[in-house]
């Protein structure tokens, strides 16, 4: 793991901060990675209720957040959701640690951190090579590829082809709801505005809007999700 040991020194006091509860984004099937000396690793069911504390992409599709739960050895932290300049995590401090998607190409940067087995990173995939690298794919359906490495674990393998084997987003039936920023008033074009702000990378007013993927379709940033909100707005079908 090339990350340097000073910057790991520093990172470790604030690493124990838990996400807030949010129901997870994977899939509950396909939500698990494999380490040859860990076993399995559950990226959907941490938390009472279950799920509570599973992972999570956020709104704007930059980061994740919320645990990882290995039945040897415990709970991996991929960051709180809320980095400290708005966007994404910069993994130079224990306040401010966690994954990184990048919008264009899927890419997964960053660290996560397991209370009994230190930094994982998630970057060092693609140290080994472009094959190796974590990503999300951009595309349907949306599943986790490549490797993370951990000092104290060695690699972890989300590249495993064989269902159930490996972690997806999960994609829902339907459209979410008109009232996108849960303020309690719609149809009202303040949920377009909200979502529109979301989209670009900005801040919901009210703090508690939905994610970027309206018609949850596993895709963002995509434009059909505004197609589908505005097609419901107006009283028309979900778009996917």
């Amino acid at each position: 793991m090339s990350t340097p040991r000073t910057i790991l020194a520093s990172l470790t006091f604030a690493a124990l901060t838990a996400p807030a509860l949010a129901q997870s984004s994977i899939d509950a099937t396909n939500k698990f990675s494999w380490s040859e000396n860990c076993g399995w690793m559950n990226w959907r069911d941490a938390g009472n209720p279950q799920a509570s504390q599973g992972v999570t992409i956020d709104p704007s599709g930059r980061v994740l957040s919320g645990f990882v739960w290995a039945e040897n050895i415990g709970s991996i932290n991929l960051g709180d959701g809320t980095p400290s300049n708005g966007l994404t995590y910069a993994n130079t401090t224990g306040a401010d640690f966690g994954l990184n998607i990048n919008l264009n190409t899927g890419d997964l940067t960053g660290l996560a951190w397991g209370e009994n087995v230190g930094w994982i990173n998630f970057s060092a995939g693609a140290m080994a090579g472009p094959l190796y690298a974590a990503r999300l794919s951009i595309d349907a359906p949306r599943r986790v590829h490549g490797y993370a490495w951990g000092e104290n674990i060695g690699w972890i393998n989300l590249d495993i082809l064989e269902e159930g084997k490996y972690v997806s987003v999960a994609m829902g039936d339907a459209c979410d709801s008109i009232d996108y920023n849960t303020d309690g008033l719609f149809p009202d074009t303040t949920d377009i505005d909200d979502f529109l702000t979301v989209f670009a990378g900005g801040t919901c007013s009210t703090g508690a809007c939905g994610d970027i993927d309206y018609n949850n379709d596993g895709l963002f940033p995509d434009i059909t999700d505004i197609n589908a909100l505005l097609s419901v707005f107006s009283g028309g079908p979900c778009l996917r």
